[in-house]
């Protein structure tokens, strides 16, 4: 509407995210479970939405938006993942209508294809980025920072690199 940004400026994920890059931050374990949708019941009801084909192909989708914002970003200076920002998916388990990580997926990328060695996630939401928190927990090549509600979701908080819990 104000003319800051035009319809070419937006994208649409080319493709699903390949296991390849899923698999540098998730077990295979649980993607196998997420593809076959054979999740235990306990670990379903923890993510949130009913478990489903579409609901799969969905977080692959996210995870892939996000790979190819960072590129973008590295040639346009900007870009980001409207639909991103699954900071509750752990390595093995997903919760909080999180399946997959995407940042931790995108970091992974980038610094498998060499694109950068060191990488800063930035969690300004009012519940802890803890999934990013505990994928990255023994990796001094990404730093996590979470800014979030110190009484809100999750109750139990991982440890970040950098943590400040609001009141």
């Amino acid at each position: 509407h104000e003319g800051i940004a035009l319809p070419s400026d937006f994208f649409e994920p080319s493709k699903l995210c390949d296991d390849v890059d899923v698999l540098r931050v998730h077990t295979a374990k649980y993607l196998e479970d997420l593809n076959n949708l054979s999740l235990d019941k306990r670990a379903a009801r923890k993510l949130g939405f009913p478990l489903s084909g579409a609901l799969v192909e969905r977080e692959l989708r996210i995870a892939q938006g996000t790979i190819e914002g960072c590129l973008k970003a590295i040639e346009n200076k900007v870009a980001m993942n409207i639909a991103g920002g699954t900071h509750h998916a752990y390595t093995d388990h997903g919760e909080a209508f999180c399946l997959l990580n995407d940042q931790a997926i995108a970091a992974r990328y980038l610094q498998h294809h060499r694109h950068a060695d060191k990488i800063l996630i930035v969690d300004l939401d009012v519940h802890q980025g803890n999934g990013t928190a505990e994928i990255f927990q023994n990796d001094n090549s990404v730093f996590t920072f979470s800014m979030h509600g110190a009484s809100n979701y999750p109750f139990k908080k991982e440890t970040s690199d950098l943590d400040i819990a609001l009141p």
